[in-house]
């Protein structure tokens, strides 16, 4: 997160809230407190809008010279490097936790470690395999198609935040992102911004396999939080990390096995 500004300020502190602290964009958070997070949380979604339309982009002009495949590893490379990586990180910590069968303060603690155990790189493998494999293979079909599954894993990506934040779902410790943000998303905000998401995938991309893909990749995501909060009694920034990349996954996924 940076302190200057480039461009336009964006107004609305949930906004700079999302943009400052889930991208590398150059935006002021000038509001760090729980009302700014949640808000933040609800506005996600037009930050995986900005970020899958820039990577499924990038994707597009590669694909006519490069081929499916090395337009999906644009694809993956634009968002890991837009995101700082933030997301896998998440994911990597998560699995190392659950993977460890230790109590919930020692799994907590194996989450903060820099390092990445063995659950965590296999985890990152089998996820990036995956979504590789799935964008190739709208990327084969058309330019249009890979763009579209690109944005649409992100926006899935970025929903599922929301969900992660509800109001009765407890930090599973003090201090970080994930102690500034949970609980502060009322379930009937989470409800429309996913219902308005859906929808304007829908339209973009002409076809209710966009909208069928982000409410099963907002499932795969509802199931690794439960599991979760069960394991480490709440949620983490790591956590939330883990459920942007399983919606995503599961909504390429989607996409790619669907009508």
């Amino acid at each position: 997160m940076s302190a200057a500004p480039s461009g336009p300020a964006l107004r609305w502190p949930g906004l700079r809230f999302a943009f400052g602290t889930l991208t590398v964009l150059r935006v002021r958070v000038q509001r760090w407190d729980r009302e700014a997070g949640g808000r933040a949380m609800l506005a996600a979604p037009l930050v995986g809008l900005v970020l899958g339309a820039a990577a499924g982009g990038l994707g597009a002009l590669v694909a006519p010279r490069g081929g499916p495949f090395l337009a999906a590893v644009a694809v993956l490379a634009a968002l890991a490097g837009l995101t700082r990586g933030l997301h896998l990180d998440g994911l990597a910590d998560v699995a190392d936790g659950l993977g460890s069968g230790k109590p919930a303060e020692d799994a907590l603690r194996i989450m903060k470690q820099s390092d990445i155990g063995p659950f965590g790189v296999l985890t990152l493998l089998l996820l990036t395999a995956a979504q590789l494999a799935a964008l190739a293979q709208q990327f084969g079909h058309s330019a249009e198609r890979g763009l579209l599954a690109a944005v649409t894993c992100a926006v899935a990506g970025r929903c599922a935040l929301a969900w992660g934040c509800l109001r009765p779902v407890p930090a599973a410790r003090p201090g970080g992102l994930g102690a500034m943000v949970a609980a502060t998303v009322p379930p009937r905000a989470a409800l429309a911004v996913t219902a308005l998401a859906a929808l304007a995938l829908a339209l973009i991309g002409r076809h209710p396999r966009y909208a069928l893909a982000l409410i099963l990749g907002q499932l795969a995501a509802a199931a690794l939080l439960r599991r979760c909060v069960r394991r480490f009694g709440g949620i983490t920034g790591d956590v939330l990390g883990a459920m942007v990349e399983t919606a995503a996954t599961a909504a390429l996924l989607s996409v790619t096995l669907g009508p």
